[in-house]
């Protein structure tokens, strides 16, 4: 059993799989450069501020260790100097801790450390003024979101006990073998004495809970969860209520589409959380739906609204709403008046927001003003920063050493058959307006996803490429978030059509405008990414070069084959089963026989959200067919590749394979 912080590698099969040999090119050489300060960047995983608002504390990777993260916490009037660790471990013992939750009072941080057993995670307790942590629990399994009770006495956490792998769909998949379809670990929202260290399993053992949040007088829960297996009926869990003291559960809500980030109003009459089309459990976006805490009708407070809400906070009083909203390509804050449904603006502009990776989220003390955020954007890393709106002060010291070694970006907008599209476009690093350049197109993945102003990632990046002289354009097509519920709708039972469209009519609005060679341009992405790129060559010979990452080719095999297929049926508007036509028609397999571009596949070999037999399908086709091609299957890996090893491999293939049909 390992905690959802430690992780083990074994060669479980045989896969088409080499690593590049090491180069000393210059290419390659600034491409490791490269690809090293990009992962030291974002070593930042949770901001929290205190509820009096005078501190903050953060996750933070120390040293070489990719995974190995330590808590930092530090007084927000002078940072630099009141800096310093928080640890269940001892003298030079290095412990892997994240998982932080300020106490009611400010005086205490929840966390969970493996300081006691390397392949298991406990809940610990310690005093921010100094003094040795508390261990509280001896649990074996997957813990989770620690949070204190209003009244500090207990915390809550959620627990899945002797669970075999990491959670999650993102997480390398089990390997099949013995009776399939067997015993389901559910995750249980567990309270613990803070005094004792008591555990008590609350909720149902039949149940599997997701979310969960505090009532303003410690007596119950609100709680999204679902029947079965954890993975798959996100999609379809509903707002349960739970009662503190005798675990008595009661089904409250249930919605039409999926939820998130249930949030008890403070004089506990109210629920808000945000309900909207989404496809991956933790990628946010929505609309805010209010719910009397009595049960009945939830309301919808921001119908119409042009952006999708990814995080809310209560403010002191109930009358308003702090959201974190996707807008545009971009982040922006903004205030929500319950009873008229106006947003006010707080803050907006060309950069992202969170609390950490892909946690679009909110921390907010408890005057409702003063914050603690992630900052970014392609110029500057992700850096923690805190105070009031307005006057926000930088808390970490810088992450990196060198300036972005990649070209500038600036949003760019077109409009395609009614509809105002937004992408961010990169340009090469070696800009000059006389020369023509080739240009790739990434397409992000979700689709309930957006292309952000990011410092670049060390996973299929694309603008990395725009060092070695390629224009990047990075699409929202219909289908992302961003522009409010309609256009995130724009897709469903018409998978690449309309978002194909719209991305190749920016295709054309970049060749018209930039000086890009219409006959150099290719196209990328990973996981609807991926899929929109083996659907592109099915459907256009536009692309000179294309880069399949994590993709589908056949929707009708892909339902039965992935370990989330719940999260389809909003989106083609049944079960394969009962109409097998509408998965079809937007399979690339359906269409294979146009595909003429050369394409590379990657793929992680346990990756349950777009499993390897799809890539191994789309693979045979066009070895059948002659197209050029070349795939790799990375070892060990689910849908998001973790190995630092596997993340330069992907690069460098990318790169070499663009060059070689685009250069």
């Amino acid at each position: 059993m390992v905690s959802r912080m430690a992780r083990t590698a074994t060669l479980i099969l045989p896969v088409i799989f080499t690593l590049l040999p090491v180069r000393a090119g210059a290419q390659e050489s600034s491409l490791d450069a490269m690809l090293d300060a990009v992962a030291g960047a974002h070593g930042i995983r949770q901001v929290a501020i205190s509820p009096d608002g005078q501190r903050v504390a953060w996750v933070e990777t120390e040293g070489t260790a990719a995974s190995l993260g330590g808590i930092f916490v530090c007084s927000l009037a002078s940072p630099a100097t009141t800096r310093r660790r928080i640890t269940a471990g001892s003298g030079d013992t290095a412990s892997e801790e994240d998982a932080i939750a300020w106490s009611p009072d400010s005086r205490q941080l929840a966390f969970l450390s493996n300081a006691q057993t390397p392949e298991q995670s406990q809940l610990y307790v310690a005093n921010v003024a100094g003094g040795q942590a508390r261990k509280l629990t001896d649990l074996r399994g997957s813990l989770d979101s620690p949070s204190w009770s209003p009244d500090g006495k207990t915390l809550a956490l959620l627990f899945i006990e002797n669970a075999p792998r990491l959670p999650g769909p993102l997480e390398p998949m089990m390997l099949p073998s013995g009776v399939i379809g067997g015993k389901i670990y559910e995750q249980r929202l567990t309270t613990v004495d803070v005094a004792t260290g008591a555990a008590r399993q609350l909720s149902p053992a039949d149940m599997y809970v997701y979310e969960y949040d505090w009532s303003p007088d410690g007596k119950r829960f609100v709680l999204i969860a679902a029947r079965g297996a954890g993975d798959g009926n996100w999609y379809v869990a509903e707002i349960y209520t739970l009662r503190a003291d005798s675990g008595e559960m009661k089904s409250f809500y249930k919605p039409a589409e999926q939820i998130a980030l249930p949030r008890w109003s403070p004089d506990g009459n109210s629920i808000a959380f945000v309900g909207g089309l989404m496809s991956d459990e933790g990628s946010t976006g929505g609309d805010v739906f209010l719910l009397p805490a009595t049960g009945g009708r939830a309301r919808n407070l921001t119908p119409g609204i042009k952006a999708s809400v990814s995080g809310l906070v209560w403010r002191p009083g109930g009358g308003e709403i702090l959201l974190l909203e996707s807008i545009d390509g971009a982040s922006g804050i903004g205030v929500l008046d319950v009873r008229s449904g106006e947003v006010t603006p707080l803050r907006s502009g060309p950069e992202t927001l969170s609390l950490g990776w892909w946690s679009y989220g909110l921390s907010v003390a408890s005057d409702g003003k003063t914050f603690a955020m992630l900052r970014e954007t392609f110029t500057d890393p992700p850096e923690v920063w805190a105070g009031p709106i307005g006057a926000w002060k930088q808390v970490t010291t810088p992450h990196h050493t060198d300036h972005a070694n990649w070209g500038n970006a600036e949003s760019i907008h077109w409009t395609n058959e009614g509809l105002n599209i937004q992408g961010w476009l990169t340009y090469p690093q070696d800009y000059d307006s006389a020369r023509r350049y080739p240009m790739v197109v990434e397409v992000h993945g979700g689709p309930g996803a957006m292309a952000r102003p990011t410092w670049p990632g060390a996973l299929f990046d694309f603008t990395l490429l725009s060092h070695y002289g390629y224009f990047v354009l990075r699409p929202n097509p219909r289908g992302s978030f961003g522009q409010g519920e309609a256009f995130t709708s724009g897709n469903v039972k018409d998978f690449g059509y309309g978002d194909l469209r719209d991305i190749l009519a920016g295709v054309d609005f970049v060749v018209k405008h930039f000086p890009v060679d219409s006959d150099r341009v290719g196209i990328g992405g990973w996981s609807y990414g991926g899929y929109m790129t083996m659907w592109a060559v099915t459907q256009t010979h536009r692309f000179q070069a294309a880069v399949a990452g994590a993709g589908i080719a056949n929707w009708q095999s892909y339902y039965g084959e992935n370990d989330i297929d719940q999260w389809m049926i909003p989106f083609f508007g049944a079960s394969v089963y009962n109409d097998p036509a509408v998965y079809a028609k937007s399979s690339p397999i359906t269409f294979i026989k146009n595909a003429k571009t050369p394409t590379l596949i990657l793929v992680g070999d346990r990756d349950g959200e777009c499993p390897t037999p799809q890539s191994f399908e789309f693979w045979h086709a066009l070895e059948t067919l002659g197209v050029e091609n070349r795939f790799v299957v990375y070892p060990n890996e689910g849908h998001m590749i973790y190995d630092p090893a596997h993340r330069r491999d992907i690069m460098q293939r990318t790169l070499e394979w663009y060059d070689s049909h685009l250069k």
